[in-house]
């Protein structure tokens, strides 16, 4: 049987012997006593890469982000960002539902926001009737942007201009390790631009479980007070936390493959009539694709390619998303490209 080649998501990664080993050698203690020393180094280990005073680790990405929407704003304050941005769109309405934030929402290129968009939209605060601008939001790489990387001189742009008038910079990093690879530029320097910033490690990085937090002390301390608040405390968690350190280890180059095999789908992608990269140029390991309506819906071509042994993900009527990650090797992203110019230009019968 010819192996199912999964390009829904780099979250079906699974960990390699090599992780499995590290995480059943892992020494471990109890997290919430703060006495779990694998725990403790990833924890050092995220703050001294990302140029932070310190971290705290959390199951996952969602409950990172809605961390540092809590512990910066206050009920019936609001953040702004960008209209197809994860936190708005992906983590079930925590701002409102966990913190009483509400999400002033802008059309970004391709989830990229530009200070002109920005520069009026802080609500005055003497005004009874108006919530507070208290937070600012971005993503790099941005999902629904299509992998696309933050330019850093606008990031700089905007945080300058979000400190100057008191408002806090939160960065959504989910995938900041893949911008570190495809630019050159190092995760502190992204970093320096943001009061806090989110990581993952078990999308690209390989890992089953687990995100960081990353900021101020002050800050982080009250992220862990909100973390055990929200059933994020965990106890002999350095069985976990071993795959992450492991993955920080060996799998961050590597993903410069993933963005060498996300262009063989590009390729055919654009080769294909009826198809069109949205955005057109793609930066690193995510390709988004627009499905003509001749060629059927979205989920029509995603039934094509499941018999054909390929997983996409559905992003709407007429979207797919494909994901290259370290499962997906280069004959196998051929393979995938091969297989969608078929479908397409000759759909397979049920």
């Amino acid at each position: 049987m010819t192996p199912i080649i999964d390009l829904r998501s780099d979250t079906v990664t699974r960990p390699s012997a090599g992780m499995r080993a590290a995480m059943a050698e892992a020494p471990v203690g109890d997290d919430v006593f703060g006495d779990d020393p694998t725990v403790n180094m990833l924890e050092e280990r995220v703050a001294d890469l990302l140029g932070k005073e310190a971290a705290v680790y959390v199951p996952s990405g969602t409950m990172s982000n809605q961390l540092a929407v809590n512990i910066h704003t206050q009920p019936a304050d609001e953040l702004l960002c960008d209209v197809n941005c994860h936190i708005y769109n992906y983590e079930g309405g925590g701002p409102a539902i966990l913190s009483g934030v509400t999400c002033r929402t802008l059309d970004g290129d391709f989830g990229i926001l530009d200070l002109s968009q920005l520069e009026d939209k802080i609500r005055n605060p003497d005004d009874v009737h108006l919530v507070k601008t208290r937070l600012v939001c971005l993503e790099n790489t941005h999902n629904r942007g299509g992998g696309r990387i933050y330019p850093i001189e606008k990031i700089e742009a905007i945080s300058q201009w979000a400190w100057k008038n008191g408002l806090i910079m939160h960065l959504d990093g989910a995938r900041l390790w893949n911008a570190i690879v495809a630019t050159g530029i190092a995760a502190r320097e992204w970093a320096k631009h943001f009061d806090t910033v989110s990581v993952c490690f078990s999308k690209g990085l390989g890992a089953p479980v687990g995100s960081a937090l990353a900021g101020p002390k002050a800050a982080i301390t009250k992220a862990r007070r909100t973390r055990k608040l929200l059933g994020g405390g965990m106890r002999q968690a350095g069985v976990i936390a071993a795959g992450c350190l492991y993955a920080l280890d060996h799998n961050i180059e590597r993903l410069a493959d993933d963005h060498r095999t996300a262009q063989i789908l590009a390729r055919a992608v654009a080769d294909t009539p009826g198809m069109t990269l949205e955005p057109t140029d793609v930066d690193t390991n995510l390709v988004w694709v627009r499905i003509a309506p001749s060629l059927g819906s979205a989920k029509d071509i995603a039934a094509r390619l499941k018999r054909e042994g390929v997983l996409v993900h559905t992003a709407g009527a007429q979207k797919i998303r494909m994901c290259t990650h370290l499962d997906v090797s280069k004959p196998q992203a051929e393979r995938a490209a091969e297989t969608l110019r078929k479908v397409v230009v000759k759909p397979i019968l049920v």
